[in-house]
């Protein structure tokens, strides 16, 4: 059975964050998310215990990796792998909207830093 997620729909999930984080689709071997900051919002830095994928869908924003900060817009993927610091903050007046793409799914939580 085909199964179609709308983004609408889906409950803003409860993370340290304190952003509209939503939970998009969970299965045995990947998590997807949609994220979406305001003008001055922004993720605390934290560590994923597996690969993570960032997809702009909206807007632009800043991902910092490491101690390295790259400017990112619409259509562009970012990848981040397993164990380095990041968070991704919002600096323009539009909303930065992208999909995050955690593989394979953690059975543990990321560490905020």
């Amino acid at each position: 059975m085909i199964e179609v997620h709308s983004y609408e729909k889906k409950e803003v999930e409860d993370t340290p964050h304190d952003v509209d984080i939503r939970k998009l689709l969970e299965t045995e071997h990947a998590l997807v998310l949609e994220i979406k900051l305001l003008h001055g919002q922004g993720q605390k830095k934290h560590i994923a215990p597996v690969d993570v994928f960032f997809y702009v869908l909206e807007g632009s924003g800043t991902i910092e990796i490491d101690d390295e900060q790259v400017y990112v817009s619409e259509d562009q993927l970012v990848q981040c792998p397993a164990g380095s610091p990041h968070r991704l903050f919002s600096e323009g007046g539009e909303p930065f909207r992208f999909l995050v793409v955690k593989t394979p799914r953690p059975t543990e939580s990321s560490r905020i830093l």
